[in-house]
C-alpha cells in the first residue's frame, strides 16, 4: 500500500476525498465508504473477483484501526493519516491531546482569527491560523507551501471563497452540540431546573457565575444549530445581539446565571 501512495500529495488526497464524501458533509459513510473500500482493493492490484464480503472484510480491518472516533465513518483527518505521506500530512496539526468538545473555545478561536469582524474566515485569514498553527507545532513551512495548503483547505471545506461557522467546526473536528444532550421539552419544572445547572456550568468556563465573551457566543452558536444546522459567523452575530438585549438586564455586557434563567423562564429558588 505505501508504495501506491507515497507519491499522493494534499491535492491528490483531496480529489480522492472530494470523489467519495458525495454528498460533502465531511464523511466517508453508508454507502460511500462500500465504494471507497472497492476503489482500494482496485487501486492496489487485487486480482481476484471484488466481492461484497472482501470489501466488508477490508472495511471492517480498516476501521477498527483507523475510525478514531469509533463513529462508524471516517474524517478526513482519520482518512488523511492512512493515505498522505507524513510530511503532506498538514491534517495532522488538527488533531489534539485534549479534544475540542466544547463550543466555548471553538469561539475564542473564531474571533481571534476572523480579524475583520466579517463573519467569515477568509483565504487571508485562514492562512493566518495555518502559519500560527505550524508554529505552535514547532514546524517549519515555506511560503510556497503555506499557500499551497491554504488553498487546499479552502478547496475541501468553503463554497464561496470564505469558511463560515460550520466549515471552521469541521476543521477543527468540534464535538457534538452539547445542546442535543438535553430534551428541550422536558415536563417537570425540576427536569428544567437541573438540565438548566448542567447546561449553564458547561458554557461558564470561567466559573464566574456569568456568560460573557466568547462563553455567550458558544451558547448562541449551539442555541442556534439546533434548528438551523449551518450558520455563519453573521447569523450569530445577530442573534446574539438580540439575546443580550433580552436577557442582559443590567446591562453590564454579560449574563448573569439568574438573568439567563429569567429569559428561560424558569425560577431557580
Amino acid at each position: 500500500m505505501d508504495s501506491a501512495l507515497d507519491r499522493l500529495d494534499a491535492a491528490g488526497f483531496l480529489q480522492i476525498w472530494q470523489h467519495f464524501d458525495v454528498d460533502d458533509n465531511g464523511y466517508i459513510e453508508g454507502k460511500e465508504l462500500d465504494a471507497f473500500f472497492q476503489h482500494m482493493l482496485e487501486t492496489f492490484g487485487m486480482k481476484e473477483e471484488i466481492t461484497e464480503d472482501k470489501i466488508r472484510r477490508l472495511r471492517g480491518r480498516f476501521m477498527s484501526a483507523y475510525d478514531t472516533a469509533a463513529d462508524r465513518r471516517l474524517q478526513i483527518q482519520e482518512l488523511a493519516t492512512v493515505m498522505l505521506p507524513e510530511e503532506e500530512n498538514f491534517l495532522l496539526l488538527f488533531r489534539r491531546e485534549t479534544p475540542l468538545d466544547n463550543s466555548v473555545e471553538f469561539m475564542r478561536i473564531w474571533r481571534s482569527y476572523d480579524s475583520d469582524s466579517s463573519g467569515y474566515i477568509s483565504a487571508i485569514e485562514l492562512k493566518g491560523f495555518l502559519q500560527d498553527l505550524f508554529l505552535q507545532h514547532r514546524k517549519s513551512i515555506t511560503p510556497e507551501q503555506l499557500e499551497q495548503y491554504t488553498d487546499t483547505m479552502m478547496k475541501m471545506f468553503e463554497k464561496n471563497g470564505r469558511l463560515d461557522l460550520s466549515d471552521m467546526a469541521r476543521i477543527l473536528d468540534l464535538k457534538e452540540n452539547f445542546l442535543l444532550k438535553f430534551k428541550m421539552d422536558a415536563c417537570s419544572q425540576e427536569d428544567r431546573k437541573r438540565d438548566f445547572e448542567k447546561i449553564f456550568a458547561h458554557y461558564d468556563v470561567s466559573k464566574t457565575g456569568a456568560l460573557e465573551g466568547p462563553e455567550v457566543d458558544g451558547f448562541v452558536k449551539d442555541m442556534m444549530e439546533l434548528v438551523k444546522p449551518s450558520i455563519s459567523g453573521t447569523d450569530l452575530d445577530k442573534f446574539r445581539k438580540a439575546l443580550m438585549g433580552h436577557c442582559d438586564i443590567n446591562r453590564d455586557g454579560k449574563i448573569q446565571k439568574n438573568e439567563l434563567a429569567l429569559c428561560l423562564g424558569l425560577k431557580l429558588k
